[in-house]
């Protein structure tokens, strides 16, 4: 061989090498630039053997086996991708790694990568280039169709395609410019080529009511509507249901029951029952719709449900898990209605403690239905019972509230945690039309409500951790160490003095530090931010939100899958049955990978709607000024989010007070003028105007007002105290639960 191939060949498969450009490969082997030719030679020779490919970017990368790693990358606007790796790749990574945008191929967002290793890092992160694009996440997206000189072509939806993509012979569907459109993407583009894609469907003109639902649920691939097999076997059902036959079944009919869901909710899962007893000890029953009952295991209907893996709500529209007949229908726990449930008794002490607990087979009929709205009336209202309600609801409601107080108080203390942040919810008129939008704060009667499904949803976790069951859990892993300290050097940045965060407590004495304190929302927030995301799992690993070992979902069985899969378990634990008896370890694994990307889907889609309609809402609205509190901070500016409208938009630093530059403090979560000192930090509050509203691109711009009577802080103020108001209280969120109802069960 050649000396000069046999350098190269060493040189680039050694395990120092890391990917250079053909210049640069030239001038770190000190080759003449009369040998360059002989080098692109070599190069091609390698290239054709499959030793060596080329990036993108026009990097030389070796094909060596070493350093591949699979995983899923979450593209940003700017093009840059952070690759989560698969627990089986090798070697093992702590944390994300990082693509830089000239290095991603043509991977999107979410899709699964095989990435090499550069030998480089970025701080603390490892750096890699995308090798191959391994599944593609979806081929199908959303956008606006539009025309120039060279055809027609579309601009999808978000910020994760910078350039329009060009449509194959539009002309023949009939599609207008500034209709939303729905395509299937033949080729997606690069650094170094275009997009191409094909028209699938019109949606209509892209600000035409209902819409932009449409939008989404095409954008997130949500399903809609059921099969007819499905449909079919559903009436079926429903036509066989006998509600007199009570065999197998503790009858609890006559027991005062009583529902508190949201005014317009009309899947009602859950039920409540308690007595008081005289020596102070509680007995809770919790009855949950026993949907099991009416979905056979490996039928049309419980493969559809497991596909979808949850119900969906969106800002005016539900889609359910089951057919209406059932969700909206013979399993919802109607008022007066004999319906078929699973309970889980649960008797409690005088401090709050579990005693014991009992699970059944059950039927129920509720005497009472209540909105939120109504136990809050009730619980602040005139201490006399409203004539219209019976004696044994008024009672029942009373009890709730006693009992709900002890079982906060005890959870808190040992270590749960509890974040002051609130939730967006969406206005409509009947037309689907946004009026406007509130935050969503936790009051005492969703309180109750919660404390009693967390009860349940423990007491089941146990019971089947005890039969030495594998099951579908729900997990919340302790925070990453290195998150943690992120969030450990904001606090101490924004002139919070704590020890060491460790454990829950150590959060816990934090909160209460800084409750009705300005730098209250900032805290929570960033502490939120540290936290890792809950998912379903048959690892046996805690809550670590919740403080408890033992944790799953039991009691919204409409609406979630693994709901359904506990049940089943439940019913196998009450009859005896062999632990396994068909739920195997692939089967329950499959179950929880599933749904916890079902779970994500949904939460993206409803947050995708959600801020389309207020964009919508705001693009006739350029000027309008309004109050807002920073919700997030990075070198190019702050994002800010309304407070009586919570709609969010980005100030960009260039429209700062100056003329000055701004330096980002990413530890305190802020910019800070180099000249004048002023600053903007997380939770700060500022005046704003709307400068830019982009419904397209999913992004609206903000500039700072001038001549307001607070723009952030100056340096020389105490910056341990940021302008801020009390937030309103919400338990700490695994995803969004269906819209007007707040996360009974973490």
């Amino acid at each position: 061989m050649d000396p000069l191939e046999s350098r190269v060949r060493d040189y680039l498969q050694g395990p120092a090498y890391n990917p250079l450009k053909f210049a640069q490969l030239a001038k770190k082997l000190g080759i003449r630039h009369d040998s360059l030719e002989a080098l692109d030679e070599i190069l091609h020779r390698m290239l054709a053997e499959g030793a060596i490919q080329f990036a993108e970017s026009g990097r030389i990368e070796s094909r060596k086996k070493s350093g591949g790693i699979t995983g899923t990358v979450r593209r940003t606007s700017m093009g840059d991708g952070y690759v989560t790796p698969s627990p089986t790749s090798e070697p093992k990574i702590v944390g994300d790694i990082i693509v830089f945008s000239e290095d991603m191929r043509d991977a999107q967002d979410k899709d699964e990568v095989l990435v090499r290793l550069t030998g480089k890092r970025r701080g603390e992160q490892r750096v890699a280039v995308v090798e191959k694009v391994l599944k593609r996440a979806t081929t199908t997206f959303v956008g606006i169709y539009g025309e120039d000189a060279h055809g027609g072509f579309v601009r999808i939806d978000g910020r994760q395609f910078a350039d329009a993509i060009s449509l194959d012979d539009p002309e023949a569907s009939g599609v207008r410019p500034g209709d939303k459109i729905v395509v299937e993407m033949l080729r997606f583009p690069s650094a170094r080529r275009f997009g191409e894609a094909v028209l699938k469907q019109r949606l209509g003109a892209a600000f035409e009511i209902g819409v932009d639902t449409q939008s989404v649920i095409h954008e997130f691939g949500l399903p809609t509507e059921f099969p007819e097999e499905v449909q079919e076997e559903a009436r079926t059902v429903a036509a066989n249901f006998d509600d007199t036959d009570l065999t197998g079944r503790e009858d609890l009919t006559q027991t005062t029951i009583i529902t508190i869901d949201p005014v317009d909710a009309r899947d009602f899962d859950d039920a409540i029952s308690l007595d008081k007893h005289a020596d102070g000890s509680w007995t809770l029953g919790v009855h949950i719709a026993d949907v099991s009952h009416f979905v056979a295991d490996g039928s049309a209907l419980d493969r559809e449900a497991r596909s979808r893996g949850n119900s969906v709500y969106l800002p005016g529209r539900v889609i359910p898990m089951l057919p209406e007949v059932l969700s909206n229908g013979l399993a919802s726990l109607q008022a007066d209605r004999v319906r078929f449930t699973m309970t889980a008794f649960i008797d409690f002490g005088p401090q709050g403690q579990i005693l014991t607990t009992r699970f059944c087979n059950s039927a129920i009929r509720v005497k009472h239905r209540f909105a939120y709205e109504q136990v809050t009336q009730l619980i602040h209202g005139p201490k006399k019972r409203p004539e219209e309600l019976p004696k044994d609801v008024w009672d029942l409601v009373g009890r709730m509230k006693d009992l709900a107080k002890i079982l906060r108080s005890r959870r808190f203390e040992q270590g749960a945690i509890n974040l002051e942040l609130s939730e967006v919810k969406i206005d409509l008129d009947r037309d689907g039309r946004m009026t406007g939008a509130h935050l969503v704060e936790g009051d005492e009667s969703h309180q109750m409500i919660e404390e009693f499904m967390l009860a349940a949803n423990v007491a089941v976790a146990r019971k089947l951790a005890a039969a030495g069951l594998l099951f579908p859990r729900r997990i919340h892993p302790e925070p990453a160490p290195q998150r943690l300290q992120i969030f450990q050097d904001f606090i101490k940045a924004i002139g919070i003095k704590m020890p060491q965060l460790r454990s829950q407590t150590d959060m816990q004495e934090l909160l209460k530090k800084v409750h009705g304190t300005p730098q209250e929302y900032a805290v929570n927030f960033a502490l939120l931010r540290s936290l890792k995301q809950a998912t379903y799992s048959t690892k046996v690993e805690g809550h670590f939100a919740l403080a408890t070992p033992d944790y799953c979902h039991f009691t919204s069985p409409i609406r979630r899958y693994p709901d359904f899969v506990i049940h089943r378990q439940l019913k196998q634990v009450l009859a005896g049955r062999s632990k396994k008896d068909g739920f195997t370890t692939e089967y329950l694994d499959a179950v929880c990978e599933l749904c916890s990307n079902t779970e994500r889907r949904a939460a993206d889609a409803e947050r995708a709607l959600s801020q389309m309609k207020l964009l919508l809402f705001l693009k006739d609205k350029v000027g309008q000024r309004m109050e807002a509190m920073i919700t997030g901070v990075d070198r190019f500016g702050f994002f800010a989010r309304g407070i009586e409208l919570p709609a969010e938009g980005l100030v960009h630093t260039e429209t700062l007070p100056g003329p000055e530059s701004y330096e980002y403090d990413r530890s305190a979560q802020r910019l800070v003028g180099r000249k004048s000192g002023r600053t903007f930090q997380l939770g700060d509050r500022v005046m704003v105007e709307i400068a830019k509203v982009d419904p397209g691109r999913r992004s609206m711009d903000f500039r700072l007002v001038s001549g307001t009577k607070k723009f952030g802080r100056k340096k020389s103020h105490d910056s341990s105290s940021p302008p801020d108001k009390k937030r309103g209280k919400r338990p700490v969120k695994e995803a969004k639960p269906k819209s007007g109802r707040r996360n009974r069960s973490k």
